[in-house]
C-alpha cells in the first residue's frame, strides 16, 4: 500500500471513528461541573465589554520604516486575556508591552503548549485601518487550541480586544506602501506543574510589530532543498496546526538547506515524495495541460498541511477567475485549479518536458513567494519565474490580494478596525 493511500485512509478513519468536532470540544474544557449540584455550565467567555486599557507612561518613537527588520520591533502596549479552569476567561487587559511573569514549572516551558496566529493590519491613504480575512485566523487558532487541550473562545469577542489595541497603536502602522502592522495572538498553558496533562490555567496574549515589505528591492526568487531526510509532519499529526511545537524541529533542516545554497525546505512526505509545504508556507504549481490549458495545483491538506489564510485566499481568487466570476489579469483564459497530491516525480517530468510553469509558496509574511529551482536528489530542477523574478499567475494573484489587504479592490475580506 503507498504511503497516500495509507495517509488519506488515516485521516478517514480517524474523521469516521472520533467525529473530530466531539473531540475537540471535549478537550476545549469549556464547561465546569457545579460542586454542589453536579450540574454542568458553561465557563465565562472572553467579554470585550470588561476590557481594562492601562496606557504606557513611556511611548516609544516609532523608527523610520526603512530600518524596520521583520519581528524586531514592537508597539507600545500588549493585550493580555487569563483563563483558568475554575473561572474561564477573566477580564481582558491592554498593558504597555513588556515582559510576562511565569514560574518555571509551567506547562508551556515543558511540554510545549503554545499556539500563535499571524495576521496583519493595513492602513490606507486616508488613515483608515484594515484586517485581512482575521475571522480565518480566529477559526484556525480555536482549531488549534482544542487540538492541544487549551481553551477556545469566541473569536468575535477577541477581535474587538485586538481592534481596541491596533487603535491604540494605530500610530505604528507604517504609511509607506507595502508596510504593515503585524499581530501575533498567541495561547500558552501557564498551570504551575509537572505533568502531562490539560493545562488548568492558560494565557492568551497578543503582541505587535511594524514590518515592511517582504521585498523591498524587488522580487527575489527562492531556492529549495527537497529534503529527504527529515519529514515536517505526518499523519494523524498536529502539521494541520498552528502550533509552536511544529516550528523549532524545521531550524536544523533549514540550516542544513543553507549550507548547501539553497533558501528554504521543501518538504516532502512518504517514499514516493509527496510534496507537502516550503519552508513555513503553503505551495502552488503552475503546469501546461497538452491541450494547451494550465493546471493550477497545491497540496491536499488532509491534516498534515497548515490551512493557511493566504493558500485559501489564492484558491478562493483563481477558482473565481477560472469560472470567469471574477476575471484576473495575467491568468491564463483556460485554467484548471486543484487540490490533489503531487510527487517530486511529477514535478522533474514536467520540468524535463516543458510543462512546468511556476512555483510559489503563500503565507502571510510574503504573500506569495516564487521559486526559481528545487534542488533533489543532487541535482537542481530549474522553474521559470518570468519578467521581473515572478511568473504571471503568481503576480497576477499577488497584485488581487494586496489590493483587498489596502482597501484598493472593495472586498468583504477586508474588515475595518
Amino acid at each position: 500500500m503507498s504511503s497516500l493511500r495509507l495517509w488519506s485512509q488515516t485521516a478517514r478513519l480517524s474523521r469516521q471513528s472520533f467525529p473530530r468536532a466531539t473531540l475537540l470540544r471535549f478537550y476545549a474544557q469549556d464547561v465546569i461541573r457545579d460542586p454542589m449540584t453536579g450540574e454542568l455550565s458553561a465557563l465565562p467567555d472572553i467579554e470585550p465589554a470588561k476590557l481594562q486599557v492601562t496606557r504606557t507612561l513611556k511611548s516609544k518613537i516609532p523608527p523610520p520604516a526603512k530600518t524596520l527588520v521583520f519581528g524586531h520591533t514592537f508597539t507600545d502596549h500588549m493585550l493580555t486575556i487569563p483563563w483558568s479552569q475554575t473561572t474561564g476567561w477573566q477580564a481582558p487587559q491592554i498593558r504597555p508591552y513588556g515582559p510576562l511573569s511565569l514560574e518555571p514549572s509551567v506547562t508551556v516551558l515543558h511540554y510545549a503548549q503554545t499556539l500563535f496566529e499571524g495576521m496583519k493590519a493595513y492602513r490606507d491613504e486616508n488613515g483608515k485601518v484594515t484586517l485581512f480575512r482575521p475571522d480565518m485566523n480566529m477559526k484556525r487558532m480555536n482549531r488549534s487550541a482544542a487540538r492541544i487541550a487549551l481553551p477556545t473562545f469566541d473569536g468575535n469577542a477577541l477581535l474587538d480586544c485586538i481592534k481596541t489595541l491596533i487603535r491604540l497603536d494605530a500610530h505604528w502602522i507604517p504609511q509607506e506602501a507595502g508596510h504593515s502592522l503585524y499581530i501575533r495572538p498567541t495561547l500558552i498553558g501557564t498551570q504551575r506543574a509537572i505533568g502531562v496533562n490539560p493545562p488548568s490555567e492558560a494565557l492568551l496574549f497578543v503582541i505587535c510589530s511594524p514590518v515592511g515589505p517582504y521585498y523591498p528591492t524587488g522580487f527575489k526568487p527562492v531556492s529549495l532543498m527537497a529534503t529527504t531526510e527529515y519529514i515536517r509532519a505526518a499523519p494523524g499529526g498536529t502539521g494541520g496546526f498552528k502550533l509552536g511545537a511544529n516550528y523549532a524541529p524545521g531550524v536544523v533542516p533549514q540550516k542544513e538547506a543553507a549550507k548547501l545554497g539553497y533558501s528554504q525546505n521543501l518538504w516532502l512526505l512518504g517514499p514516493e515524495h509527496y510534496l507537502t509545504e516550503v519552508g513555513t508556507m503553503n505551495m502552488f504549481l503552475a503546469f501546461r495541460n497538452d491541450d494547451g490549458s494550465t493546471e493550477l495545483v497545491t497540496p491536499p491538506l488532509d491534516d498534515v498541511i497548515l490551512p493557511g489564510v493566504t493558500r485559501d485566499s489564492v484558491l478562493v481568487l483563481a477558482r473565481d477567475h477560472s469560472s470567469g466570476k471574477a476575471p484576473i489579469a495575467g491568468l491564463p483564459g483556460k485554467l484548471t485549479v486543484s487540490e490533489r497530491p503531487i510527487t517530486m516525480k511529477e514535478v522533474k517530468e514536467k520540468a524535463d518536458n516543458g510543462k512546468l510553469l511556476e512555483i510559489f509558496g503563500t503565507g502571510t509574511a510574503a504573500i506569495i513567494c516564487p521559486v526559481e529551482r528545487i534542488g533533489y536528489l543532487g541535482k537542481d530542477i530549474n522553474v521559470p519565474t518570468g519578467d521581473g523574478g515572478i511568473g504571471n499567475i503568481a503576480k497576477g494573484l499577488l497584485s488581487e490580494i494586496v489590493g483587498r489587504q489596502v482597501g484598493a479592490i472593495p472586498s468583504e475580506w477586508s474588515w475595518e478596525v
